[in-house]
């Protein structure tokens, strides 16, 4: 049995006690918009774990024992952070990592064990799909009980409620019972009526990864107009890209503690070096010939750095159709990365991959050499390779950086995958705009265009 199923929330002391409120008064020496919409100080969440479940009845029964039938654990620790009015908050981290209970304790559906959490404003909460509906109640009837615990009146909700259906578009399901619904319809109608409430702070909890990509888009779509409109969001999910699109500070948790409070693109940066380090770490224990991580020797430059050091990168260019080195193209030129591999071991199967990621820290292109099935040569230990990626650059207009990996790899699923070495930020360049041929989104991909008359053409008698 896990002992999920047998912790319990820890009963709070006369120590420190404290839930979830709404404040309106200003805090000290701020003005009203400068008040933050959430404030967070110290907050801790305890759980009792009992190993077994008569340990759960010994403990109630012989409470006057004081002996201890169970283990303490801190699902939070010591978490504390701000958001301002505006803000978009996407929360990173492990399976476990306290994010669903730091949600419902913003939330005010559980109470934190120590510490503070003020929160100002309506709160428009999607923690659990489907969460607030009565399954029996048919999707109208829903929609108006939704907009009854928010404190929106039947006549609001009555002006509201063409607007829900159609951002919904459930189409007859609508006089269904809930229980008739899928995932997905559930979470339509749950976005539908969060969406039209107005809140001042939305707090969405991954169920933005059920329903098809088309509703996925236009909820995305949504969130950034009401973020640019002075929504508040706290935003958890496992996509990277995603928080870094939507959000514009990342929080990384892990075991219960804040690892990083800052910029969504630096909490992204080491919430996945965190993974890959743990990935490394597994791998290294069942790889007998490499041993111990390798320290470091090449000083590449670089925002994030890590790895187990047994491959290193030793030096990153830019270059040229020429061959020389260039910080700035136009569209259609060639681009050339160049990598200097410098091995510490006698290595084969090694894969470099490299990315380019635009100025809001989104992965718009790059490929690795495994994939493309060019296979690395063999190295000795004190050996060099050196790699070159070109490309015909589709880029828009803008600033680019890019991302370097070199790992060893040998199967198509990247089950023995273990990372040498990865350099975030490690070169860059600057595509300059060309006012003959613009480019709109992200990168301008070519298209055939073939234009057929049908009846008289203009001009013809």
């Amino acid at each position: 049995m896990s002992s999920e199923t047998l912790a319990e929330p820890a009963v709070q002391t006369s120590q420190v006690e404290a839930k979830p409120q709404a404040v309106h008064a200003p805090m000290l020496g701020r003005s009203e918009q400068e008040q933050p919409v959430i404030a967070v100080r110290d907050v801790g969440k305890l759980y009792h774990v009992y190993d077994r479940p008569q340990d759960r009845l010994k403990q109630a029964l012989l409470r006057w024992r004081r002996k201890k039938y169970y283990r303490d654990f801190w699902a939070l620790k010591g978490v504390s952070f701000e958001v301002l009015r505006g803000e978009a908050v996407g929360i990173l981290g492990r399976n476990g990592a306290g994010k669903s209970t730091l949600l419902q304790i913003i939330a005010g559906t559980m109470s934190p064990t120590i510490g503070e959490v003020a929160v100002r404003g309506r709160v428009a909460a999607m923690l659990e799909l489907g969460a607030g509906f009565n399954p029996e109640f048919t999707g109208r009837e829903n929609v108006y009980l939704g907009g009854a615990i928010l404190g929106i009146t039947r006549a609001e909700m009555d002006a509201r409620f063409d607007n829900i259906a159609a951002f919904a578009d459930i189409g007859e399901f609508l006089e269904q019972p809930i229980k008739t619904y899928s995932s997905g319809m559930a979470a339509r109608l749950a976005f539908a009526v969060a969406f039209s409430v107005d809140p001042d702070l939305m707090i969405v909890d991954e169920i933005l990864a059920v329903g098809d990509i088309g509703f996925q888009q236009k909820c995305v779509a949504r969130l950034r107009q009401l973020r640019d409109n002075g929504l508040t969001m706290l935003f958890v999910s496992h996509s990277p890209d995603a928080v870094r699109s939507i959000c514009q500070k990342g929080l990384f948790l892990n075991h219960g503690q804040t690892v990083y409070y800052g910029p969504a693109e630096r909490a992204t940066d080491l919430y996945l070096s965190h993974i890959r380090e743990s990935t490394n770490q597994e791998a290294l224990k069942t790889e007998a010939g490499l041993g111990g991580p390798v320290r470091v020797a090449s000083q590449v430059k670089g925002q994030l750095r890590y790895g187990t050091g047994h491959v290193q990168i030793e030096k990153v260019e830019v270059l040229s159709a020429a061959g020389e080195p260039c910080r700035a193209f136009e569209l259609g030129d060639a681009v050339t990365i160049e990598a200097v591999l410098h091995s510490q071991i006698e290595a084969k199967d090694l894969s470099v991959s490299f990315l380019v990621r635009d100025m809001t820290g989104v992965d718009v292109m790059g490929t690795t050499t495994f994939d493309e099935k060019v296979s690395a040569p063999a190295v000795r230990p004190d050996g060099r390779l050196v790699v070159r990626f070109t490309f015909e650059n589709r880029l828009r207009a803008g600033n680019y950086g890019i991302c370097l990996a070199v790992t060893r790899v040998s199967r198509k699923d990247y089950s023995d995958v273990v990372l040498f070495d990865q350099v975030d930020g490690c070169a860059g360049f600057v595509v300059v705009p060309n006012p003959e041929r613009p480019v709109h989104y992200k990168f301008h991909q070519p298209v055939s265009v073939e234009w057929k008359g049908v009846g008289p053409a203009a001009g013809d008698a």
